[in-house]
């Protein structure tokens, strides 16, 4: 099981990254998009996309704690 699970972390890890550098584009591209966007109207399309990418970000990471932890309580030897 522990063979399994392995992989199983560094795929979370890398959806993180993933997640991670689509949101830190998002904010970059933002920037402007931003200056030139009225607030009364709402948030923009590029700040929900920073949202939905930090929303996936922790969740992966919630995903990949999980797994640690049950990789954890399935090799201690005790």
């Amino acid at each position: 099981m522990k063979y399994v699970l392995a992989p199983v972390v560094i795929v979370l890890m890398g959806f993180v990254v993933l997640s991670l550098v689509r949101g830190i584009a998002a904010f970059l591209a933002s920037t402007r998009e931003d200056m030139d966007h009225d607030p009364a109207s709402g948030p923009s399309p590029m700040q929900l996309r920073q949202n939905d990418m930090m929303t996936k970000r922790i969740k992966f990471q919630l995903a990949a704690i999980a797994v640690v932890g049950l990789l954890s309580l399935l090799t201690h030897k005790g």
